[in-house]
């Protein structure tokens, strides 16, 4: 019995790799008939030139624009006052310089913790209103993608053809 086995053993094996290898040109050759479709999107395209983009610019720029008016109107406020100072501190007893240098260091204080605080809101504005556009154009990109029967859908490479190129598509479905 023992001999029954190992005789047949070989001639399973070689079944086994025949299958094995007949399976592996079955799955190249049907890789080589449904070749993959890759389409690109320039994102930073999105964000910039989108009707979508530009009104939430409009409005981050409406929204702001009071705030860096005050902002301006400090800022040349403390400029008059440091050379009003700067002019003055010669002829000033030495305890008013000192109060007066000090009243200053607080007001430039004040000014830097104001623009500070101005330049972090907007950089959170400004991102807020990306993140509602980018997940907009996902959505987009997703539908676009189905269409054509994308199989990858890229975001800003080095270098593309312009045929698989679909940011003209994004952009004008953004802006319907």
């Amino acid at each position: 019995m023992l001999n029954i086995v190992s005789a047949s053993m070989p001639k399973r094996l070689l079944l086994l790799c025949a299958l094995c290898v007949c399976s592996l040109a079955h799955a190249q050759a049907q890789a080589q008939r449904t070749p993959s479709r890759i389409g690109i999107v320039y994102i930073e395209r999105l964000m910039i030139e989108s009707k979508m983009a530009k009104a939430a610019d409009a409005k981050i720029e409406e929204e702001f624009s009071k705030r860096q008016k005050k902002l301006q109107d400090q800022i040349a406020l403390f400029k008059a006052t440091s050379d009003k100072f700067d002019g003055e501190a010669p002829t000033l007893a030495e305890s008013d310089r000192i109060r007066r240098a000090r009243e200053l260091l607080d007001i430039e204080k004040d000014v830097q913790r104001a623009q500070r605080e101005f330049r972090e809101d907007l950089i959170q504005r400004k991102s807020e209103e990306r993140d509602k556009i980018g997940i907009k154009a996902k959505k987009i990109i997703e539908q676009i993608a189905e269409q054509e029967q994308l199989d990858v859908v890229l975001q800003d490479a080095v270098w593309f053809s312009a045929r698989i190129d679909v940011t003209d598509k994004v952009l004008k479905a953004l802006d319907k």
